[in-house]
């Protein structure tokens, strides 16, 4: 699952890449450099969408929605197959 701590660290290394120091950074979002300096070391309890949008975008970066679909995979469905005839003898 990606926090706000994930995503402060993944804007902190983006940031460093791009050889932008916090100041220009934030100046570039019109957030304040102490809102950026915690979300980066995982201090920043509360951050609104619209500030991390800002700064994603001046990033280059984008926050994706996915559904959390995990389909089993052939392994598992002959496990469960197995385990439910094991089920059925011990009746």
């Amino acid at each position: 699952m990606v926090d706000l701590t994930f995503i402060g660290q993944q804007i902190a290394e983006r940031r460093r890449n791009l050889k932008l120091s916090q100041v220009a950074l934030a100046r570039k979002a019109l957030i304040s450099r102490a809102t950026l300096e915690a979300l980066e070391n995982g201090r920043a309890g509360e951050l609104g969408f619209s500030r991390i949008t800002k700064l994603l975008a001046v990033l280059g970066l984008e926050l994706k929605l996915q559904a959390n679909s995990h389909r089993p995979t052939l392994d598992e469905l002959l496990s469960e197959d197995r385990d439910d005839q094991s089920l059925d003898r011990r009746r």
